[in-house]
C-alpha cells in the first residue's frame, strides 16, 4: 500500500426520496478521474454511500485512501456507529427490532474499507472547498438528469 489517493464524494437527491445522483473525484499522483451516476428512486443518504462505494471499487489494489466528504452520515457511520451496528447484527437496538437503514450499502462499504487503509475527513458543504464543490455540482447534475 504505497500509493496514496484522495477520494472526494457527494450525493444529491433534491426531492429526497426521489431521483438522485452521486459523484466522486478520485485523485492519484498525476491523474484524476471524475465520475458519477444517477438513480430514479433513491435517497440522499443512499447516493452519499454509493459515491464512496463506486470510488473505492475503482481501485484495483490496496491503497492508502483519504476520503473527503461533506456527509456527516458517512463520517459518523464509519467512525462512530458501524461497530455497534455490526455487534447488533445490523440493528439499531439489541432486540433487533429496528434495522439499520441502507444496511446492504453499509456492508458493501465496510467490506471495501477492509481492503484499503482509510482516513476520513469531513468538509462543510457549500463552503467553497473547490473539490467538494466540484463533486457536489456533478452529483446535482446527475440528479437532474435522473429526473428528466
Amino acid at each position: 500500500m504505497t500509493t496514496k489517493v484522495e477520494l472526494f464524494t457527494s450525493g444529491a437527491c433534491p426531492q429526497n426520496p426521489g431521483p438522485g445522483g452521486w459523484a466522486h473525484l478520485l485523485r492519484k499522483p498525476g491523474k484524476e478521474r471524475l465520475r458519477g451516476g444517477k438513480a430514479k428512486h433513491t435517497t440522499n443518504n443512499q447516493m452519499e454511500l454509493v459515491a464512496v462505494i463506486k470510488g473505492l471499487e475503482l481501485l484495483k489494489s490496496p491503497r492508502i485512501v483519504h476520503i473527503i466528504t461533506d456527509s456527516r452520515y458517512i463520517i459518523d457511520g464509519m467512525t462512530c456507529w458501524i461497530a455497534k451496528w455490526k455487534a447488533q447484527n445490523w440493528s439499531l437496538n439489541k432486540s433487533g427490532s429496528k434495522q439499520v437503514k441502507n444496511a446492504e450499502l453499509w456492508q458493501k462499504l465496510d467490506a471495501l474499507c477492509k481492503i484499503h487503509q482509510i482516513t476520513w475527513e469531513w468538509v462543510k458543504g457549500q463552503s467553497g472547498h473547490p473539490d467538494n464543490e466540484r463533486v457536489d455540482q456533478e452529483a446535482n447534475r446527475y440528479a437532474k438528469a435522473a429526473n428528466a
